[in-house]
């Protein structure tokens, strides 16, 4: 991530100056009467670079007292899912301290990087990691898995703390292997025993929508990016059709959208309006595949001749969802609704 180091005195300049070397995507801003080398120049005060740097990092390392830092970012805090990593150094460099987002935002992972440069104590308060706990919001970064209700993090950290049970629902071996041991945990092979298990909460990994006759409080969700929507469509079709579509198949088999990996389709759809407004509207990368990449994938679906006279492919929808599934399998045949073709593929991993 794009880090920004701030200093505002000549001890912290240069500290800042052996952070940046280490940081490959660091820029080190200091005061201009302490500004040499590298260093870009600031005039005007903390509050009104921060202001304009903000938006652009993902991290900010600042060289200083905590309390400018604390007065400084507070107007800027949105949320946890969305606050840049912040790290404060002091004047001698002797603590390196995680202020902010240390969790998804990668702060603890910043603060140790800058106490390993500069000889300093890394100071790390999340009271997962200081009582040796495995931190789900981490398990999620690492993956790269979307949580699906932030504030329930909060719910099983609670019970990690307090050491009660919380039972594991997850298809591969990710969550044994990061916790490693590290908690009450028990695993079970589905929701239904999960919650039978009598534990205090529940951990579950999965692309499915949860029966909602259940109570979820105490139950986090992280969701794989697993799914892979394979779209064909007629020449001028509206984004908001090829969106109830997708909707109405997904919710139909219980799919969340959260665990779309992306959309799938043939390389004539690049200029496709209505579906490049819907992958943008939904946040989804696209994939693109030639005629003769789609043409060499055995599918089950007949081949069409509508596709083949127009683009040249005898599928455009099963075939792509499982090139971009990459090796995964159809968890929905094609299916064709007014001008959209649907498929859903799972990917192997």
């Amino acid at each position: 991530m794009h880090v920004a180091i701030i200093a505002i005195t000549a001890n912290g300049a240069r500290i800042g100056a052996v952070l940046q070397q280490g940081i490959p995507q660091g820029r080190l801003f200091v005061i201009e009467k302490h500004a040499v080398g590298e260093a870009q120049p600031f005039s005007h005060g903390v509050q009104a670079l921060v202001d304009r740097l903000w938006p652009d990092y993902g991290g900010f390392v600042f060289i200083m007292a905590a309390g400018i830092v604390v007065r400084t970012i507070a107007p800027l805090l949105q949320a946890k899912d969305r606050d840049p990593a912040v790290v404060v150094l002091d004047d001698a460099g002797r603590f390196s301290i995680s202020l902010l987002s240390g969790h998804i935002g990668g702060a603890n992972a910043l603060a140790n990087h800058c106490a390993e440069m500069t000889g300093s104590i890394a100071v790390i308060t999340t009271a997962t990691d200081a009582n040796n706990l495995p931190s789900f919001d981490m398990l999620a970064k690492e993956q790269g898995w979307v949580i699906d209700d932030l504030s329930r993090v909060k719910a099983l950290n609670a019970l990690l703390l307090e050491g009660k049970e919380i039972a594991v629902v997850d298809r591969g071996d990710a969550v044994a292997n990061y916790c490693a041991g590290r908690g009450v945990l028990s695993f079970h092979r589905d929701f239904a025993q999960a919650l039978m298990s009598g534990a205090s909460g529940q951990l579950v990994v999965s692309n499915r929508i949860l029966p909602r006759r259940h109570s979820l409080e105490r139950t986090l969700v992280l969701r794989p990016l697993d799914l892979v929507l394979g779209i064909g469509c007629n020449r001028g079709t509206s984004a908001q059709e090829i969106e109830s579509v997708v909707t109405a198949n997904l919710e139909r088999l219980s799919l969340s959208v959260k665990s779309v990996k992306c959309i799938a389709t043939a390389r004539a759809k690049d200029d496709e309006a209505g579906l490049l407004e819907f992958a943008a509207k939904s946040g989804m990368e696209l994939r693109f595949f030639e005629s003769e990449e789609l043409n060499g994938v055995q599918v089950p679906s007949p081949p069409s001749a509508h596709a083949f006279a127009a683009i040249g492919a005898t599928g455009v929808a099963e075939p792509a969802a499982l090139l971009a599934s990459e090796g995964g399998r159809l968890l929905l045949h094609k299916v064709k609704d007014g001008n959209v073709t649907l498929a859903i593929a799972e990917t192997g991993a």
